[in-house]
């Protein structure tokens, strides 16, 4: 009968020393820590890659990838405008949170400043210091996009407060106050045909009514916007209709459709 080997013993792995786990403990927080930062970079720059926010910028505003290198987001524009309209960007926008903006619709730029005091208070030049006077901005351009909403295509008036009696809205009426924004919702309308966007559009000729046909008896009428448009967004904000009539084409919008 023939003698059974024996089976060697099994190799007892060898244990780590102290400073080999402290080492392989860097590595993996290195790694950990480099994912995390690959993966934060990557959730901040999808947004501003991808334009998912199409923003209106403050007036003298330089070309979007420009300005979101050179702001600092150090909310000078939003402390001296006049009537609020600048806000910082939300969290949700990635590299884009604190980046001032303008929601026309709520808050428009009406230059109550008469200048512009947030290029003024720029200190970097990501709104241009080379913007002297409000005609001179580049924001946007305005374009009636509901033309079936507008009352003056239909020949129809307005009476009462424009977005209603609960709207904040802030608007220079240089005819109450020289110097001092009121509320639009203090200050009622009672017009035959409606002309909002052009009664209070801050800039001179940026845009018209346009009568339909050469009857001297109609009222139906067309916004026209001419090349003297900036983009404030003034006559969004005043438009007294939902959903809005007339809206601002955005530099970065534009752009994008070029």
């Amino acid at each position: 009968m023939s003698e059974t080997t024996p089976s060697p013993a099994p190799k007892r792995k060898k244990r780590l020393t102290r400073s080999q786990l402290e080492r392989r403990r860097m590595i993996m927080r290195s790694l950990g820590a480099g994912t995390a930062a690959i993966t934060a970079a990557l959730v901040g720059w999808y947004p501003v890659a991808n334009r998912l926010f199409d923003r209106l910028r403050p007036p003298g505003a330089i070309p979007e990838d420009e300005f979101l290198a050179s702001c600092i987001k150090c909310g000078q524009c939003v402390q001296v405008c006049p009537v609020e309209a600048i806000v910082l960007g939300d969290g949700d926008e990635g590299y884009g949170l604190g980046v001032p903006y303008i929601n026309a619709r709520k808050q428009a730029c009406d230059f109550s400043c008469d200048a512009v005091q947030c290029v003024l208070a720029c200190p970097t030049g990501a709104l241009s210091h080379e913007i002297a006077k409000k005609e001179e901005v580049t924001m946007g351009v305005a374009r009636l996009a509901r033309p079936d909403t507008c009352l003056a295509m239909k020949g129809e008036g307005f009476t009462g407060q424009v977005q209603g009696p609960d709207f904040d809205g802030l608007l220079r009426y240089t005819e109450i106050d020289r110097w001092t924004p009121i509320k639009v919702a203090d200050h009622p309308y009672d017009l035959e045909l409606c002309d909002l966007c052009v009664r209070e559009c801050p800039i001179d000729d940026a845009i018209s009514l346009v009568p339909l046909s050469s009857d001297p008896d109609e009222m139906r009428h067309i916004p026209t916007i001419t090349d003297k448009c900036v983009g404030c967004g003034t006559c969004e904000m005043m438009c007294p209709v939902e959903p809005v009539a007339i809206i601002i084409d955005t530099e970065m919008s534009l752009e994008g459709a070029a």
